[in-house]
C-alpha cells in the first residue's frame, strides 16, 4: 500500500466529508478477490491492536471469581461476579443491556462454561465472546491492549471493514493503524494483497475514497 497515496486519502475524507454531531470513526475497507469463502477456514477473523490505538474510549468487562476482580478492579470498566453471573440468568433483559455496553469481556477460565450457558446466546451473535486467562493471570496488560483492539472480520462475504480511529486523530496515526490492519488481513490471504480486490477509507457516515493497493 502506498502510504502516500492512503495519507492523501484519510485527508480528502477528514476534510470533506460532512461534519456531523457525533465523534466519527475513519474505516478502513477491504474487498477481497478469489478467496473461497463458503470454506469457514479462509474466512478473515482477527483480533487487531491499533498501534495508534482506536482514539475513543473501549469497554471492557471482566468476569470472574474473587482473585480476578480483586486484580481487573482498578482496570476493568465492568466487574461480574460468579453471584451476579448467576443472577444474569434469571434477567435476560438485564444480560443483553450488560452485553450490548461492553465492547470486550474476559472471564476466568473456572467460569467460561457458565458465561457460555448463561450469556453465549447473547455473546457469540455479537462477537463478544470472552477471552478466558486463568485466576491466577494479571487481567491488566490485556485489559489495555484490548483498548486498542478491533475485530477484522470477513464472514461469507468477501469484504472487510474496520475501525482505525476517529475523526480528530493525527492522520499519521490512522496511517499506522491502516498499515497494521492490512498486514495483518494479508498474512491470512493466500496470495496476500494479490487476493484483495480494492481498498477504501471513509468517515462512519461519509463518502468512501479509494486508496490504491498497490
Amino acid at each position: 500500500m502506498d502510504s502516500e497515496k492512503l495519507k492523501q486519502a484519510i485527508e480528502k475524507v477528514k476534510t470533506e466529508s460532512p461534519q456531523r454531531k457525533f465523534r466519527e470513526s475513519v474505516e478502513l475497507t477491504i474487498n477481497l478477490k478469489d478467496v473461497d469463502l463458503s470454506n469457514p477456514k479462509n474466512r478473515i477473523n482477527e483480533e487487531i491492536i491499533l498501534p495508534a490505538g482506536r482514539g475513543k474510549e473501549v469497554k471492557v468487562g471482566v468476569i470472574g471469581g474473587n482473585e480476578l476482580i480483586a486484580k481487573a478492579s482498578k482496570a476493568a470498566d465492568k466487574l461480574i461476579s460468579a453471584d451476579e453471573l448467576d443472577k444474569l440468568a434469571e434477567n435476560k433483559k438485564e444480560a443483553k443491556k450488560l452485553v450490548n455496553s461492553i465492547d470486550y469481556f474476559i472471564a476466568d477460565t473456572a467460569l467460561m462454561g457458565r458465561v457460555g450457558k448463561i450469556l453465549g446466546p447473547i455473546m457469540g451473535p455479537r462477537g463478544k465472546v470472552p477471552r478466558p486467562i486463568p485466576a491466577s493471570a494479571d487481567p491488566v496488560p490485556i485489559i489495555n491492549n484490548l483498548r486498542r483492539t478491533v475485530r477484522a472480520r470477513s464472514k461469507e462475504k468477501p469484504v472487510v471493514h474496520v475501525a482505525i480511529g476517529t475523526r480528530d486523530m493525527d492522520t499519521d496515526k490512522l496511517i499506522q493503524n491502516a498499515q497494521e490492519v492490512l498486514k495483518r488481513v494479508t498474512s491470512k490471504l493466500e496470495k496476500g494483497e494479490d487476493n484483495i480486490r480494492s481498498m477504501y477509507v471513509k468517515t462512519t457516515m461519509g463518502p468512501a475514497e479509494k486508496v490504491e493497493v498497490k
